[in-house]
């Protein structure tokens, strides 16, 4: 067994070396780049890269460590024969990989993933862009690569691999070896962690080519192509010009909004709120118990009385929340790096106009790609559970809010200004372990869920009083907002308009009417245009409206797994794409909010699929 061990940690340590060369060839591939960014930072997309080098590793080493079972049963020189044929096949396909990568990634300005594999069935075409002297030095340098390290391989690591006769340990052996190869899922998943690792576990800089030249492109082709998305849009209702005129008449800027605030340019603390819907809170008539700061805050400020969530995760309200860009069925373009680094930003149309933005969470910021995406957007300070000492490691997904609300205030005792600050509470996630002693009786799900937010009500009403006591209360909107709700009660369906029912309100001393009610219909994607246009400031969200103004259509848009719901303020109809049909049609008209939320879908999916 020692031997077959010390061989298998040769032939991880041979693939490590690979993938170092591999980056060592893209970053010299795109020295223009590279040769700017610095000893240290390029030192980060080694030391940060090696997690999905790791990854990648333990998949290349799976077939084998599978194979390898029937080894330690049959003699021969067998395994080590496929070990060498099998290595030199994947050499020659990673080659290709990364050697087509350092080219394309020239045009692309993205890490090479699964779509240059559908022009396979038309070679000719695919490659008449590029010249013979072009196509004869990809071949040189993929075959060189491959021979260098094959021979590596042939010259280390393949006489390891020697049959030395069949152990009289054989159960034991095969029973360790298949441990082994279970064990293979902890490389693979980047860790023992709750989140897997994506390719935004390893971005680490505010310079986009550092963070890409830090992605594996040899996982991260495998894990597109996993992961890949339907070729054609699946929600194609009808004409693309008539749906994009049709989502352009959603959209469109009918007038100056109703300014709201009493300053231009306040500073700006976002609190995203873990699974707050509107039936936990009495002023929007919920429950009273439950959220009794949230409830009395609504008397000081700007409520929300007809707001809706864009989706029914997380990743799918970031995205909409601080770019404008709707949730989508079925897929989330927060996990797509490649996407989301074209998208608008709130934060960069901030940071471009003197703000100091960071982001706040008290949980793993790889999950999701939510890493990712924040660096895509502009933040310039990221603070995650890797910031707070283990010892306040108290939540199965982090630090619990109260711990997240004290390390923040402890932070704005001396701000630089203006700024701008997202917190994303977490503590009402399940499994609800909040440290407190329950107010609600019973075990059951929803009685847990309730002493969960109880809890971090409690803790965000604390810190609002704080605040309230500080200088920069006087200049500063506060926009208390919940990502999503959840499904609480039996007759709760996944598409219902009570589970996307979401409470905001804008606090602080820069809302110019305390203790108004907005009894407009809007959504999460409308927040960055609403909020630049309070402040004059010129911003696209293509899929965004400014319900302040006057005259601004009232509809709010939402996605569930398979459908959406269209919402306006004399019907509503919700649609499930599987069955083909409408599930709920109310009110005057609901076929018009039919043709209207296909065309929203159709244009937004359209959109989708080309960044």
């Amino acid at each position: 067994m020692k031997e077959k061990l010390k061989a298998l940690l040769l032939y991880a340590f041979f693939w490590l070396v690979f993938f170092f060369a591999a980056r060592l060839i893209f970053l010299l591939g795109n020295f223009s780049n590279s040769s700017e960014l610095g000893l240290r930072v390029l030192s980060g997309t080694f030391g940060h890269g090696i997690l999905l080098d790791i990854s990648a590793t333990a998949y290349i080493l799976s077939i084998p460590m599978l194979v390898l079972l029937p080894s330690i049963w049959i003699r021969g020189e067998w395994f080590r024969y496929f070990m060498k044929a099998y290595t030199w096949i994947i050499l020659l396909i990673c080659s290709l990989i990364v050697v087509g990568d350092v080219v394309l990634y020239s045009f692309w300005r993205f890490r090479m993933d699964y779509t240059p594999l559908l022009y396979l069935d038309t070679p000719g075409e695919a490659a008449a862009s590029v010249s013979n002297l072009q196509i004869a030095g990809f071949v040189f340098v993929v075959v060189l690569l491959t021979v260098i390290f094959g021979l590596l391989y042939n010259k280390f690591i393949d006489r390891q691999f020697t049959d030395r006769g069949i152990s009289r340990f054989r159960f034991p052996l095969t029973i360790a070896f298949l441990v082994l190869l279970g064990s293979l899922i902890i490389p693979i998943r980047g860790g023992v962690g709750l989140a897997p690792v994506n390719a935004g576990s390893v971005y680490f800089s505010d310079n986009l080519f550092a963070n890409h030249s830090a992605v594996n492109v040899v996982w991260n082709v495998g894990s597109s192509w996993f992961n890949r998305k339907p070729s054609v849009n699946p929600y194609t209702f009808g004409d693309p010009d008539r749906s994009m005129a049709i989502r352009d008449s959603l959209t469109v800027k009918t007038g100056d909004p109703e300014i709201v605030l009493n300053t231009a340019n306040p500073n700006i603390l976002v609190v995203i709120l873990e699974s707050f819907g509107n039936f936990l809170v009495g002023s929007l008539g919920g429950d009273t118990a439950t959220t009794p700061n949230l409830n009395r805050l609504s008397e000081e400020g700007l409520l929300f009385t007809r707001f809706y969530a864009s989706g029914n995760r997380t990743d799918k309200a970031l995205p909409a929340i601080l770019s404008g860009y709707p949730a989508q069925p079925a897929v989330s373009i927060i996990k797509e790096p490649r996407k989301t680094q074209s998208m608008s930003s709130l934060v960069k149309i901030l940071n471009e106009n003197g703000y100091v933005s960071s982001f706040w969470y008290g949980g793993d910021i790889n999950f999701a790609n939510i890493n990712s995406y924040l660096i895509n957007s502009g933040f310039s300070q990221i603070i995650n559970k890797e910031d707070f000492s283990p010892e306040f490691y108290n939540s199965k997904w982090g630090v619990h809010d109260h711990v997240l609300f004290n390390t923040l205030r402890d932070s704005m005792a001396v701000m630089e200004e203006p700024f701008f600050r997202v917190v994303l509470t977490l503590s009402s996630h399940e499994p609800f372990d909040v440290p407190m002693e329950p107010v609600f009786e019973g075990r059951d799900e929803l009685s847990r869920f309730r002493n969960s937010v109880y809890y971090t009500d409690r803790a965000l009403g604390n810190f609002i009083d704080w605040a309230k006591t500080t200088e920069w209360w006087k200049k500063t909107l506060v926009i208390l907002v919940a990502d999503h709700c959840r499904l609480s009660y039996p007759e709760d369906l996944v598409y219902s308009e009570n589970v996307f029912r979401i409470p905001m309100l804008w606090l602080g001393g820069a809302v110019q009417n305390p203790g108004t009610r907005v009894d407009r219909i809007g959504s999460q994607v409308d927040i960055p245009l609403v909020l630049a246009n309070q402040m004059g400031l010129s911003a696209e969200f293509p899929f965004s409206k400014d319900f302040l103004s006057e005259g601004s259509p009232e509809f709010a848009f939402y996605v569930y797994n398979e459908g959406f719901g269209f919402i306006t303020d004399s019907s509503k109809v919700i649609y499930d794409h599987k069955l083909g049909q409408a599930v709920l049609s109310e009110g005057i008209n609901p076929g018009r909010n039919l043709k209207l939320g296909k065309a929203f879908l159709q244009v937004l999916y359209d959109d989708y699929m080309k960044r």
